[in-house]
């Protein structure tokens, strides 16, 4: 009797908020989309250094609202880990939750790899905000394992022009000349940005007219999209 309260309510923690937070009966994060209907791929590591640091590659990403992305995750680390989407807030509340016992999830939001395995994870972002994708798995999100997701919404009302003077491949960072960016309160001026993903250094060459969205990531200004 106990087994089976104990059950229920665990089911009652986790389906609970997924219903009061989402949209349509869906998650506030989105909901699982197709492989056949994405409309990018992208590529996921998740290791250890040897300075005991936990980390996902890339450690930021954008994406436009309403957008399905195939996430194909690896572990390149020699500890299990696991990738989760979902709100910072509801990542607190599970995370929290597997301290207390241990639970492996298993969603569509999430999938959890052995050491050297790989996995997908196929996720349309239908709400617009600012998510988190992290790992759950105690301590591992104290070590660094957790990144923001910003998800647009695509009416090109934060897009800023600007052209591209410096492209630092090295450290990750392209210094741009820009109009003024509405959204942080900064007038028109010529900025550094680190890039959310490093994938935005090969689009972009000194001289180059772009439009960009720029977010404060981690207190850094950060590139988060491009068109």
């Amino acid at each position: 009797m106990n087994k089976i309260l104990s059950a229920a309510l665990i089911g009652a923690f986790f389906a609970a908020p997924a219903l009061a937070g989402g949209t349509h009966g869906g998650m506030e994060v989105g909901k699982p989309g197709k492989a056949a209907q994405a409309d990018r791929e992208v590529a996921v590591t998740m290791k250890e250094t040897d300075d005991g640091e936990m980390l996902f590659e890339p450690s930021s990403f954008s994406f436009a609202k309403d957008e399905t992305v195939k996430f194909v995750i690896t572990n390149a680390g020699e500890l299990e880990h696991e990738f989760v989407l979902d709100t910072a807030e509801r990542n607190v509340h599970h995370k929290a939750m597997m301290a207390k016992m241990e639970m492996e999830h298993d969603d569509p939001n999430s999938v959890r790899l052995e050491p050297g395995a790989s996995g997908e994870v196929v996720w349309t972002f239908s709400n617009a905000g600012t998510f988190e994708f992290a790992c759950l798995i105690p301590g591992h999100y104290e070590s660094g394992m957790h990144g923001p997701i910003a998800v647009l919404d695509g009416n090109g009302g934060s897009f800023t022009k600007g052209t591209v003077k410096k492209v630092d491949a090295a450290s990750g960072k392209v210094t741009i000349i820009h109009e003024e960016l509405v959204n942080l309160e900064m007038p028109a001026m010529t900025m550094v940005f680190r890039v959310a993903d490093d994938a935005m250094l090969d689009q972009l060459k000194a001289g180059d007219p772009i439009e960009f969205v720029a977010e404060r990531i981690k207190g850094k200004l950060t590139l988060t999209a491009l068109k």
